[in-house]
């Protein structure tokens, strides 16, 4: 009976410790941005990277992805930077970065009303582009 309630008790702590373990910190959009992005569309995005000019076209100016009046295009940019839209396009300048932006995923509502799992840092990402939208 002892046996039984030192395990019960060893159990018990160890799940007590595994909660109070805190979640490994994800980076954030603008980090994200910083070291995949900011060498070729440059630290504002407006395509003036310190790569840009070694390019056979310059980098999008991505503080123009918002259409007046409209809202940002979420699904789209995350669907060109995770090369979706790209795949098999020979002219294509920008990496797919599929492979690069994964990890947990979120619900993302892609605009036909089904949840999509996403992954978190493509969201992250989408979202600080949206924050650097003039006009």
């Amino acid at each position: 009976m002892k046996r039984i309630i030192t395990a019960t008790a060893l159990s018990a702590a160890a799940g007590l410790v595994a909660c109070a373990m805190p979640e490994p910190e994800l980076p954030t959009g603008e980090a994200l941005f910083m070291q995949n992005c900011a060498s070729c569309h440059g630290a504002g995005g407006k395509g003036d990277g310190p790569m840009a000019a070694g390019l056979p076209r310059p980098p999008a100016d991505l503080t123009r992805l918002r259409a007046s009046n409209e809202p940002f295009p979420a699904v789209h940019v995350m669907s060109y930077i995770d090369g979706y839209f790209r795949q098999g396009d020979p002219n294509q300048v920008m990496p797919e970065f599929s492979e690069r932006f994964t990890g947990p995923t979120l619900h993302v509502d892609t605009g036909d009303g089904i949840l999509t799992p996403t992954p978190q840092p493509l969201v992250a990402l989408s979202d600080y582009l949206e924050t650097l939208q003039e006009g």
